[in-house]
């Protein structure tokens, strides 16, 4: 079969002729439906050889398809069955592990997931994961469509879940960058909590159409208007969540500008970028967390909710062939959802 995979440090993935997997022990073989291009990959493709597992290896930690094969001693599913694939693989027996936040694995750091840090991940034909419990079953959602959810659905929906509490009636929630996962955060803010108003902010004026589309109430493009603009809304408090979805220097200043007093300031994007910390900003008792991924529950509820239909993904689909061309396009912006790569014929 051929797979999308990254070969040398900082030079772009490419399609090589690898065996078809067999599942061994208590593992299975999953046929791919669908494999999210995410911006962490693009910080995988532009990483020095140091950062970087070891190669090749095959990349795509966005999956779910269908059981291929079960391996000797797996049990739960069966040949066909829909499936979505958790990401961050942990070893399991790890105080986080024992509660399903893999996420959080005191041994590996959640970084044991395919296509992250060295097992090969889905933009190939056939994928193989090591245990049956990272498999969720989909039931009626298609895996094509429903792939992003593993990773942009299930992110946001962690980040946006643990601030519920602050997001009663009245309550201002602040998306800032508003791609396929600012997207997703801004219908999670909507199906969990009871926000009055949910402001997005981006640079592209599409992209904030789109926001609009999935609940925003209001979009503003990214500058000082829009920083005296929140403060008005609120006035002057600022708001109770910020989720910063870009995490770069002016995205994270602006965060500190218009979050309030008691909220989060909630750091989802990897954009390299550090937030200025003094006594005054963020404001007083302003929590600031960098939350990482969601746990297997949550990835649970995160399905849950699509299938109710309280979320939907926008996703652009590229055969295994274009993958590069799907990257390229993500890299420049191009992208309104989720390009989604289908190696299925």
């Amino acid at each position: 079969m051929r797979a999308f995979q990254l070969v040398q440090a900082q030079k772009p993935p490419e399609l090589r002729e690898v065996p078809v997997p067999d599942p061994g022990p208590g593992q299975v073989l999953v046929k791919v439906g669908g494999a999210g291009a995410c911006h962490s990959d693009l910080h995988l493709m532009e990483a020095p050889a140091e950062r970087l597992p070891k190669l090749p290896f095959t990349i795509g930690h966005e999956n779910a398809g269908w059981v291929e094969k079960l391996g000797p001693g797996a049990t739960g599913f069966a040949s066909g069955d829909p499936v979505m694939v958790y990401g961050p693989w942990g070893c399991g027996i790890c105080a986080s592990c024992r509660v399903g936040m893999e996420n959080y694995c005191e041994n590996s750091g959640g970084l044991g997931g395919g296509g992250l840090a060295g097992p090969d991940g889905g933009m190939a034909p056939y994928m193989l994961v090591p245990a049956a419990r990272f498999l969720i079953p989909l039931g009626t959602l298609d895996p094509r469509q429903a792939a992003p959810l593993s990773d942009a659905g299930l992110t946001s929906y962690h980040a946006v879940k643990r601030s519920v509490h602050l997001l009663g009636a009245g309550s201002t929630a602040v998306v800032i960058g508003v791609g396929g996962l600012g997207q997703m955060a801004i219908q999670m803010v909507r199906a969990l909590s009871a926000a009055t108003t949910v402001v997005a902010v981006d640079t592209d004026a599409g992209k904030l159409e789109t926001a609009k589309r999935m609940g925003a109430d209001e979009v503003l493009l990214s500058g000082e208007e829009a920083v005296t603009r929140i403060k008005d809304m609120t006035g002057q408090q600022g708001a109770q969540l910020v989720l910063d979805m870009v995490g770069i220097d002016p995205t994270l200043r602006m965060a500190a500008q218009v979050a309030r007093v008691l909220g989060h300031l909630t750091i989802v994007g990897l954009g390299g970028g550090a937030l200025p910390v003094n006594f005054s900003s963020p404001p007083h008792e302003c929590s600031v967390a960098s939350p990482y991924w969601g746990s297997l529950p949550e990835l649970m509820e995160v399905i849950t909710l699509a299938q109710q239909q309280k979320i939907k993904m926008l996703v652009e689909h590229f055969p295994l062939e274009r993958a590069n061309e799907a990257y390229q396009l993500l890299h420049d912006g191009k992208i309104q959802g989720r390009a989604v790569i289908t190696p299925q014929p």
